[in-house]
């Protein structure tokens, strides 16, 4: 089992949007958990604050309920985030292109979302 660190994008896709092949991941992509990091967490809850998001932010604080919690310290996610693929490498699930260049940069892998799929880029 591979546990892959989500951000806040890439749950709020996974909570509130139909992915096309999560009944198939296993098969395509193997066999995954996702984790949410604390800090996350708390970046979720405070966008909770902004009306635009606050419908889609509550459907994915009620779906991030049955993942795993993960213990990462800090007070931005993208940074936090960045912290642990440089000293424990590991995925991370995103849609944020920023984050996903640094990430690749330290060596990490990436999930990320295309055309409502999820997919492993190298």
């Amino acid at each position: 089992m591979v546990e892959v660190i989500c951000d806040s994008s890439f749950l709020i896709h996974l909570a509130t949007k139909k992915i096309k092949n999560i009944d198939n991941l296993e098969t395509e992509i193997g066999q995954i958990q996702f984790i949410v990091p604390d800090v996350v967490r708390k970046e979720l809850q405070r966008l909770c604050e902004n009306k635009s998001k606050r419908q889609a932010v509550l459907s994915t604080l009620d779906f991030i309920k049955k993942l795993k919690i993960l213990q990462i310290s800090g007070n931005y996610a993208d940074e936090s985030l960045i912290s642990y693929v440089r000293e424990n490498g590991g995925i991370i699930a995103t849609v944020d292109k920023e984050l996903k260049n640094k990430v690749k940069e330290l060596g990490g892998s990436i999930i990320s979302l295309s055309n409502d799929r999820i997919i492993l880029e190298s």
